[in-house]
């Protein structure tokens, strides 16, 4: 009662309202009158961070008055109810949208993998040897239960590669069961798992035998000289397939939709070890970037920077003032540059620190409409993992929490020690084994192939294969003599198995 005391003089020299005087004596407190969406800030706050409450000791514009004049209110019909008041608006992520990614728990990366793939290629050898198979109409479409003249060649296909099982009744219907061979064969290719034959699938269905062989064997020849220790977990990122897998004793326990390098930008294969998880991280800025978009950006708009919250830093730590660099030039390349913390920090809330020559890192991202696109090479080299924050929980399990021993890294510790804005760099007890691999074919236990885009080009017969890339803390074994090597079983090797030269590290 004492604080109504108070203001209840204020509230007459106001000249509020009866209606207005009456709610404020009942305890009841106005809403304001609806209003327009106001613009987001220029810095939006992450998610989990408590919001503050909307400030209630200043009344709306609608109830303030300068001395002159009353406010004037509707009044309210007999029996009416007040209007409802506006909602609020939420401040909260919208809800991530990401591409459909396999549910398989077969891990693309094994240790039999190398070995499961060679045999794959010898295979599709025999396939091509045997005259491969034929082309569809590029816009052919057929849905569950149609005919159509061109499905005795599509049964033809799949029994070659395995979709099909080669004692079933051919004919020309579209049938249940060439339903499940199709939607087996779109998911060796990564492709919706539809059963309906549509543009894609053509696409993939039409790629000659003799190219799908070529991408075994290159693929094979690329694990060549490989030291990976795979260990009980250990996590895998199959460039071309755009996807993380998290693997645990054998088994893909959690797969993620990833971005990463475009083709003029490509991500490199590299091996290494997960040694921290950086909640806030910071970004420092390569001077490749630098020199190719600030410098550009800030001689056609000088207030860039500041913008992006990005700062310049001098010898020590000292900070620069933007204005006295000579944009006209490099200079700015000789400075160190870096983006503050926060949710538009182009590294997102959580950065996956694997130390290795190539200065590559998985994050997270601002931008995460690209996870919801079928085709997701765009980054600059790093891998960007949509739920990045489930990630780092699994890699942070067994670690001690913000409470120290007997504490986890949950959810919920990780979304409150982001919302603090602060950097925390949080060191795993257990590195954890991870590897970049360029995979546009690779073969399963399960004895079936599975193919994806040579979006690099580099399994492409008028690109010679590139030397093997390994880098970070796991050091690649020795090159093998250059003696010929025999296959498994003194089968014949297949063409391209065999690398040109001998896998070498980076340069740094």
């Amino acid at each position: 009662m004492s604080s109504r005391c108070v203001v209840f003089p204020s509230i007459l020299r106001a000249g509020l309202s009866p209606l207005a005087l009456m709610l404020c004596l009942t305890g009841v407190r106005a809403e304001p009158a609806p209003s327009l969406p106001e613009a987001p800030p220029a810095t939006a706050k992450p998610a989990a961070r408590a919001e503050s409450s909307p400030k209630t000791d200043a009344a709306p514009k609608s109830a303030q008055t300068s001395g002159n004049a009353a406010p004037q209110s509707a009044p309210l019909a007999q029996g009416a109810e007040p209007a409802p008041a506006a909602p609020k608006k939420s401040r909260e992520l919208p809800p991530l949208v990401v591409a459909r990614v396999s549910d398989d728990p077969v891990p693309t990366l094994a240790p039999s993998t190398f070995l499961d793939t060679f045999r794959m290629a010898e295979r599709y050898q025999a396939i091509v040897d045997a005259g491969g198979w034929g082309t569809l109409p590029a816009d052919l479409t057929i849905k569950p239960g149609a005919r159509d003249p061109n499905i005795p060649a599509l049964r033809q296909h799949l029994v070659l590669t395995g979709d099909l099982p080669a004692g079933v009744p051919s004919s020309d219907l579209l049938d249940p069961v060439l339903v499940s061979a199709v939607k087996a064969f779109q998911a060796r290719h990564g492709l919706p798992e539809t059963g309906m034959i549509g543009r894609q699938t053509v696409t993939a269905l039409n790629v000659p035998a003799a190219t799908r062989q070529r991408q075994l064997s290159a693929s094979a020849a690329r694990q060549i000289g490989s030291n990976f220790p795979y260990g009980d977990r250990y996590v895998v990122v199959n460039i071309p397939s755009a996807a993380v897998e998290a693997v645990e004793n054998g088994v893909v326990v959690r797969r993620y939709v990833a971005v990463v390098g475009k083709p003029d930008k490509a991500t490199p294969r590299i091996e290494a070890r997960i040694t921290d998880v950086n909640l806030n991280p910071t970004w420092t800025l390569p001077v490749s970037i630098i020199k190719k978009e600030i410098i550009p950006k800030m001689r056609k708009d000088p207030g860039y920077l500041a913008r992006e919250r990005i700062r310049i830093l001098g010898p020590g730590g000292v900070e620069v003032d933007p204005t006295t660099i000579d944009w006209a030039g490099e200079k700015a390349a000789s400075y160190t540059l870096r983006q503050d913390s926060g949710l538009d920090n182009s590294l997102g809330q959580v950065r996956i620190d694997m130390p290795n020559k190539q200065a590559v890192y998985m994050h997270d991202t601002p931008s995460k409409s690209l996870f919801a696109r079928q085709v997701r090479f765009h980054s600059h080299g790093c891998v960007r993992v949509a739920q990045v924050k489930e990630l780092a929980g699994w890699l942070l399990e067994g670690t001690p929490g913000p409470s120290g021993p007997g504490s986890t890294w949950g959810p919920m510790e990780i979304e409150a020690n982001i919302a603090t804005n602060e950097r925390l760099d949080i060191k795993l007890p257990k590195q954890i084994p991870v590897t970049f691999v360029y995979l546009t074919g690779y073969a399963t236990p399960d004895g079936r192939a599975h193919f994806r885009d040579d979006i690099y080009g580099i399994d492409s017969p008028a690109v010679p294969m590139r030397d093997a890339v390994m880098t970070g803390s796991i050091t690649p074994k020795k090159a093998a003599p250059a003696a010929p090597a025999k296959a498994p079983g003194n089968a014949p090797v297949p063409p391209g198995l065999i690398p040109q030269k001998a896998a070498r590290p980076a340069a740094n």
